[in-house]
């Protein structure tokens, strides 16, 4: 009975006997982990509706169909569900191409599932869960006497299982003896007694070929020896004996076939190979060579992409080697690429060193792993010293001049427990002589020049300059040929004449060949000068000032003073461009004459100013000539005489008067020169400086009545009176 229910003498063509203690597929992790995302306890559930039965796995594997028939599960079938649009359709997809593979395999697949999902139920619970799982229920009895009758399997043993087909597929025999070690021997699965037949046989063969590659090595004939290790890797590609002949064999400097170039990265170890070399082969296995903690030798694979790998497995402080060899068909056809023995100890990267004054500074950034970093320099008299360090660079200070060597090494905890120093990376720096900074610095103006004095920089010359940005800090450190245009001369150091226009910061900057140290900084104020500057006369002691305004100056210093002692006139008014634009400028001068200065206001606090040539005009006293026309009264039988009265005002300290003319034109239009009409009369300037007022009597006709007189101002003094006119109908005779 149990024979019949397990199809054990059926006599179906290649009918699945024995109970199944691995489902020998390969790509069934990935099948499982596809089977898990779908939400599918076994592969079995994918071919049945949504809770659904009826499924059987005993003498084949069928599913329902019609109201009592089955149909079996075959490539149409199974290409039919995978065009379905379900959510299965993908993971259907995946077993019909395991179907078109091996057409048994799906149905060793589910019932090594259903065997597993059983055992892991208490007995008496089985039968029950058969029939969750959705068999048929004819063969639930079976089933559960199938899962009481194989043995069952530890998670340890399941991974075994497995793993069994990817093994055997990828030729590693070591591999797959090791993992059938795990799994029971009862002798229930002939599938799998199978594969321990084939594995001794083809293990049998390496052993031959070890044997005669260790006899062909005695004899000295490498070529031959080559040859046999590669037979033994052509059939199991995890032969450590044959790999490490071929190691030796092949290995960097034998100039037999090429090697692997590692560097060392942030976390890995490149790998890179001439991929075009590879004798044929259309893959590539990467092995990486190490030894354990406790020094046993271990090989570990490593994944590779067109002849390049990145190993991000390999331990920090672990000495490793690599060997890829050329695969065709999952086998080894050529000799291998192998690389140089390598410490995975990386170095600092980018390390920097800079010199200042008796010190050297390094950098670098630490790589990811490392215990610690330790910095060793040697001076220049050979002296090595171990110096403190950060985790991102050092300071050495105190350093005499001439060139010191450092050493920079990385030390990372080794699997074993020590700590496994870098080669590490060297580099010799210089110090060099440095300036003695300067200490203070001032400035004064020299005539049209300005003079600067520093003290300190006894070794060094100073120069002036004018930084275009941010002013470097006092004792920073720079470089000579990096520094802006030297504002003084050579031959007039620490003078500059002219110096800058405008408002500028001036530092002093200690060079010594091609080192400089920033120095302290004044700020100079150079005024710009004020061009154009007049002044008129206003009635009651006002003038009109008018000049040229500066460019990009707001402010503007206006002062006045008498000139003569004895008097108060004197005054000083800060003026604004934008008061000056909109009203002009006027000042209470008084009546006395006056001297008016301009100049730029300083607009810089605290700033060293060098002033510009005040700009200067003098204003004369406020000296008046008036007239106006006295007419006589009426006289019995006639008229008198019309007068023509000139007064002269003039305060102390005046100068010349000039001359006064008054002049005639017929008509109301008033004159509009002195040679416009006719001269009617003329008072001397002396005449009026001696007696102040002077009355004349016009001509009785000078010219057609009615005509209009006017007076003007002759002479070399002539601008500096001002002439007071009355009004002009006042000047018309009839």
């Amino acid at each position: 009975m149990a024979g019949r229910e397990f199809g054990h003498h059926l006599g179906l063509p290649r009918a699945l006997s024995g109970l199944p203690l691995s489902p020998l597929v390969t790509g069934y992790r990935e099948l499982a982990a596809a089977q898990h995302a779908a939400g599918l306890r076994h592969l079995g559930e994918a071919l049945l509706p949504p809770g659904g039965s009826g499924l059987r796995v005993l003498d084949g594997l069928f599913v329902p169909s019609g109201p009592r028939g089955r149909r079996r599960v075959d490539g149409a079938l199974l290409d039919g569900l995978a065009r379905a649009a379900t959510p299965t359709a993908s993971l259907v997809g995946l077993l019909a191409e395991l179907h078109r593979r091996d057409p048994q395999a799906p149905r060793r697949v589910v019932l090594y599932q259903l065997i597993g999902l059983l055992q892991d139920r208490p007995r008496d619970e089985r039968p029950r869960a058969a029939v969750e799982l959705g068999v048929h229920p004819d063969e639930v009895a079976g089933l559960v006497a199938a899962a009481r009758l194989r043995p069952a399997l530890t998670r340890h043993q399941r991974e075994a299982a497995e793993s069994l087909a990817d093994a055997w597929e990828r030729h590693r025999l070591h591999r797959v003896r090791a993992l059938l070690e795990r799994l029971p021997h009862h002798g229930t699965d002939p599938a799998l007694e199978a594969l321990r037949g084939a594995l001794t046989a083809r293990l049998a063969t390496v052993e031959a070929a070890l044997r005669a590659a260790r006899e062909a090595e005695g004899r000295g004939d490498g070529e031959r020896a080559s040859e046999e290790w590669l037979r033994a890797l052509h059939e199991a590609a995890d032969d450590r004996r044959a790999l490490r002949g071929l190691v030796r064999r092949h290995g960097p400097g034998s100039g037999r076939w090429g090697s692997i170039d590692v560097e060392l990265g942030a976390g890995c170890v490149e790998l890179s190979w001439p991929e075009a070399d590879s004798g044929g082969g259309d893959d590539w296995l990467l092995l990486c060579l190490y030894r354990d903690e406790k020094g046993a030798p271990k090989v570990r694979e490593v994944a590779t992409r067109e002849g390049r790998a990145q190993d991000t497995a390999a331990a920090l402080g672990s000495a490793v080697r690599y060997a890829a060899l050329p695969l065709c068909d999952g086998r080894v056809v050529g000799p291998p690429f192998v690389s140089r023995r390598v410490l995975v100890a990386p170095e600092v990267a980018g390390p920097a060193f800079t010199d200042g004054p008796a010190r050297i500074e390094g950098s670098w950034r630490r790589p990811p792993g490392a215990a610690e970093v330790t910095v060793e320099r040697t001076g220049p008299d050979g002296v090595v010293e171990r110096l403190p360090c950060r985790a991102d660079g050092f300071t050495a200070t105190g350093l005499t001049t001439g060139a010191h060597a450092f050493r920079v090494v990385c030390h990372y905890r080794a699997p074993g427990g020590g700590l496994v120093p870098s080669p590490g990376v060297h580099a010799t720096r210089t110090v060099h002589p440095w300036p003695d900074p300067v200490r203070t610095l001032t400035a004064h103006p020299d005539g049209t020049a300005l003079r600067f004095d520093w003290t300190g920089a006894r070794n060094a010359a100073v120069h002036l300059v004018r930084w275009p940005g941010e002013v470097p800090a006092p004792g920073s450190e720079l470089r000579a040929d990096r520094l802006p245009a030297r504002l003084d001369r050579p031959t007039r150091a620490g003078v500059l004449d002219p110096p800058p226009g405008g408002i500028s910061r001036v530092a002093a900057v200690a060079v010594l060949g091609e080192r400089a140290l920033a120095g302290p900084v004044v700020d100079v104020e150079v005024l710009r000068p004020v061009t154009g500057l007049a002044a008129q006369r206003l009635p009651q002691g006002q003038v009109s000032v008018t000049l040229d305004w500066p460019d990009d100056v707001g402010h503007l210093l206006v002062t006045w003073e008498p000139l003569e002692d004895g008097t108060d006139a004197r005054g000083t008014r800060t003026v604004t461009v934008h008061a000056y634009r909109r009203g002009g400028l006027r000042l209470p001068v008084g009546l006395d004459g006056v001297r008016i200065r301009a100049s730029t206001a300083p607009q810089a606090p605290g700033a060293v100013v060098v002033p510009a040539a005040a700009a200067e005009v003098v204003v004369p006293p406020d000296t008046t000539i008036g007239y106006q026309l006295v007419r006589a009264s009426r006289r019995f039988l006639g008229r008198g005489r019309t007068l023509l009265r000139v007064t002269l005002s003039a305060p102390r300290g005046h100068g010349g008067v000039p001359e006064f003319v008054c002049v005639a034109r017929s008509g109301t239009l008033r004159p509009r020169s002195a040679t416009d009409g006719t001269t009617v009369l003329r008072i001397p300037g002396t005449d009026l400086s001696r007696h102040g007022t002077v009355e004349q009597e016009l001509p009785a006709v000078p010219c057609p009545a009615p005509y209009t007189l006017r007076g003007f101002l002759l002479g070399e003094h002539a601008t500096a009176v001002r002439l007071e006119e009355p009004s002009p109908a006042t000047l018309v005779v009839r």
